[in-house]
């Protein structure tokens, strides 16, 4: 169930009220609140407390969604004040969009891997993976998504075994989504996946590969 949690201008009261709550979130701000902190400020520190919160800007300037990237806030949508003839529709499409993914998470059909780097907390949706590959970087891997990369300290082996059977450690310096991939070349060792982008399998683990995919699917 959804319900209005907190109508509010003043954002500290916003964040007191969150640090009291427990339930993940889903925050509509404006980026101009004419206060000492700016939606995008106040989007940063609900991140910290809300990290599997889902946060929406509805401003009038189109041209800060470049700028809220630098926040590392996440955005769920940008709806623009502008456009008064779509907002309502927008926001329903919002409400809709994540009572969906709130409902799978709390019905164990979508898992989150969460990544801690300093003080942030990413959280991206299992169904969203493609790869992880074992970074340039000593001591860092790559998390390759359907959106974007991110790279944090870790050790493939250690978030092999965090995750479920729907991933397969198809190289040394690979671990796959079986559920995204659309393709694989036994004689180039490649794996391509649904966006288009490729990843290695070795000899070795190719046969154990191709039996788990005709099991599961």
């Amino acid at each position: 169930m959804i319900n209005v949690y907190i109508c509010e201008d003043n954002p500290h009261r916003i964040l007191d009220s969150v640090k009291q709550n427990d339930t993940v979130g889903l925050y509509f701000l404006d980026i101009d609140l004419k206060t000492d902190m700016n939606g995008m400020v106040l989007a940063r520190e609900l991140r910290k407390l809300d990290p599997r919160g889902f946060i929406v800007f509805i401003t009038s300037h189109s041209e800060l969604s470049f700028v809220t990237f630098n926040f590392k806030v996440e955005a769920l949508d940008y709806i623009l004040k502008d456009e008064p003839g779509k907002l309502q529709s927008k926001i329903r499409e919002c409400i809709f969009n994540v009572n969906e993914k709130h409902t799978s998470f709390n019905n164990k059909i979508q898992k989150n891997f969460v990544i801690k780097i300093k003080d942030r907390s990413i959280v991206v949706d299992y169904q969203d993976i493609l790869f992880f590959e074992t970074s340039s970087n000593i001591h860092k891997v790559i998390l390759h998504s359907k959106e974007r990369k991110i790279e944090f300290i870790a050790k493939l082996k250690d978030i092999e075994v965090q995750l479920d059977n729907r991933f397969y450690r198809c190289h040394r310096s690979y671990l796959v989504n079986k559920d995204n991939i659309k393709e694989i070349d036994s004689a180039a060792h490649i794996i391509t996946m649904n966006n288009g982008s490729t990843c290695l399998i070795s000899s070795r683990m190719m046969k154990g590969l191709k039996a788990s995919l005709t099991v599961s699917r």
